[in-house]
């Protein structure tokens, strides 16, 4: 029996996750594990709604009419970035509307992974073992997290970025696109490594580093 969902987001981020149910759907053996009822959205643009459009999934409105999908309907937090994510998250709660934990069929992820719902993961990302993954954390395409390391709440770890074992991410860190965290290092709440980055010390909280090495 499929499950309903409702992706949350209708830019680019959200349709990708949308990619992803739809891959998950295709690679079950029992019929479809999920049925899309629409996307969501409070500030969509025109480019957005036609995009959508085009993948022939409805336009639902905006958060609100949350408060009318049948009970049990599963959310997929399609936005990319942490601090929104996060707030988004913060502001559904009242809905009471579970969230989905989607792995898309190209990933992988290790069979003793702890994760919190909404983790969303990638086609080509890669998670090993002895991994603990918080609440709603997305790891985008061809990223990999190396074993054990912990990752908090809202976090993104982007395309291509690779996260070296037994690190520590706080909530609502940023990893940018193709950026390195080196072994046993700790980023800090809400910092963000820059895009193709090389982190080789502690990020404290907040802090915004970029380069080779990260500074």
């Amino acid at each position: 029996m499929s499950l309903d969902i409702v992706v949350v987001g209708c830019g680019g981020h959200g349709r990708e996750v949308l990619g992803i149910v739809r891959a998950v759907n295709a690679a079950a053996h029992g019929g479809p594990v999920w049925r899309v009822r629409g996307f969501v959205d409070d500030r969509p643009s025109e480019v957005n709604l036609k995009r959508v459009q085009r993948l022939e999934v409805p336009y639902l409105g905006g958060t609100a009419c949350l408060g009318e999908q049948p009970a049990g309907t599963h959310l997929a937090l399609g936005i990319g970035d942490p601090a929104a994510r996060r707030s988004v998250d913060q502001r559904l709660d009242a809905y009471r509307l579970p969230a989905a934990v989607l792995v898309h069929p190209d990933a992988t992820v290790g069979p003793d992974t702890v994760y919190g719902e909404g983790l969303i993961v990638f086609p080509g990302a890669r998670v090993t073992t002895n991994v603990t993954l918080g609440r709603h954390v997305h790891l985008n395409q061809n990223s990999a997290v190396a074993h054990d390391c912990e990752v908090g709440d809202h976090v993104s770890v982007n395309p291509l970025a690779a996260v070296s074992g037994d690190c520590h991410l706080g909530d609502g860190v940023l990893i940018g696109a193709g950026a390195v965290v080196l072994q046993t290092l700790r980023v800090g709440p809400g910092a963000t490594v820059g895009a193709g980055a090389c982190v080789v010390r502690d990020v404290p909280a907040g802090a915004v580093v970029k380069g080779v090495p990260a500074r």
